[in-house]
């Protein structure tokens, strides 16, 4: 029996989510977010599992958006880094890409563009207080009047912003950014983007034009003690992998590396096959659940590279060959982050090249 640690991308789950999504934000068009190889499921297979029902896509960088176009996607792509350097731009046109646009650099590219190749789709990225990418508020005006001036620059400016805790509801960062975002915009024409996932499910007043979700579209959530499924979302990945051996240890006898935890009683401890070489998080604290059949059990000891060991003593019938589901299906990656001191993106984000993917339709 093969140990391969296995992630099973479920793409009916996919197509329920974006669709939830659609419904939930209407009559805000919907990109879906599949950087970082779709949060780690594959950018091919969801864009392939989403083709029909999706408007548009939205990337990190131009080489996934190449990925997208070389697999037959005709949608909308954002980048929402925009182009790193000056050659960007011509492969942004070529391929019919849109750039978000957040630095003084970008500017003084763009007023270099080619009109060659066909007019570049642009969203002026403005940081309203997440502190990370966009144009101060002060300088919207300027800028956006300077890109509608530019002749190689499409005639509608898209207006973006990105929040910095928009999972904490009712919260009074959120607020001011949507205000700030709302006040240096007023009164210029283009599509607003502001939300996020979180913010689709906690901030109605948010959803304009677009939003931008990645994580409900995985079923994931990042707001405490919620995981995707209490929302209604479905999630897109099982880990799942196998129990490999089954042993008796004594009680007093330590478990694993540096032996951290200790027998409490003469008991069995399974062990399964996955690591932190597979992806599963070497943080997760003894005590994180796993599902050994439909049995919740508890994690013991460090995680190691290919093997995790488990406390079996709620599990009377397992033996060896059982499946062991490290999260998915049953068992929220939102509950095994929080005992890992991480969010379901990172667990997702992480497989590593030795993990089987396969997929199921259903």
């Amino acid at each position: 029996m093969s140990r391969t640690t296995v992630a099973t991308i479920h793409l009916g789950a996919l197509r329920h989510n974006l669709a939830r999504i659609k419904a939930m934000a209407a009559p805000a068009k919907v990109m879906a977010v599949v950087k970082a190889d779709a949060y780690g499921h594959g950018l091919e297979r969801v864009a392939r599992a989403l083709d029909a029902e999706a408007e548009c896509f939205a990337v990190a960088a131009l080489g996934d958006g190449l990925r997208l176009r070389a697999a037959g996607h005709r949608q909308r792509i954002v980048v929402l880094s925009g182009p790193d350097q000056p050659g960007d731009i011509a492969e942004m046109q070529r391929l019919g890409l849109e750039a978000a646009i957040h630095h003084e650099a970008q500017l003084a590219w763009l007023s270099e563009a080619s009109t060659a190749r066909g007019r570049l789709r642009i969203w002026l990225k403005i940081d309203s207080g997440m502190h990370r990418l966009g144009f101060a508020p002060e300088r919207v005006a300027e800028v956006h009047m300077r890109l509608a001036a530019m002749p190689g620059i499409d005639a509608e400016i898209g207006l973006l912003t990105h929040f910095a805790e928009s999972e904490v509801f009712d919260g009074d960062v959120t607020r001011a950014q949507i205000a700030r975002f709302n006040e240096v915009t007023h009164g210029l024409d283009g599509p607003r983007s502001l939300s996020n996932s979180a913010a689709v499910l906690g901030w109605p007043e948010a959803r304009a034009d677009w939003v931008r979700t990645g994580g409900l579209l995985y079923g994931l959530s990042v707001v405490d003690d919620k995981s995707g499924v209490d929302f209604g979302f479905r999630p897109a990945m099982t880990l799942s992998t196998r129990l490999i051996a089954i042993n008796r240890i004594g009680k007093g006898e330590r478990i694993g590396y540096n032996g951290t935890w200790i027998c409490p009683e003469d008991m069995p401890v399974g062990v399964a096959a996955v690591g932190y070489g597979d992806g599963y998080p070497r943080s997760a604290a003894s005590g994180t659940p796993v599902l050994v059949g439909d049995a919740r059990v508890p994690l013991i000891g460090r995680v190691s590279m290919d093997l995790v060991t488990l406390d079996l003593r709620t599990a009377p019938q397992a033996k060896v060959g059982d499946r062991v589901t490290l999260w998915g299906d049953g068992l929220p990656a939102e509950t095994v982050a929080a005992n890992a001191g991480t969010i379901s993106y990172d667990l997702t984000c992480g497989m590593t090249r030795r993990v089987l993917f396969v997929e199921d339709e259903g």
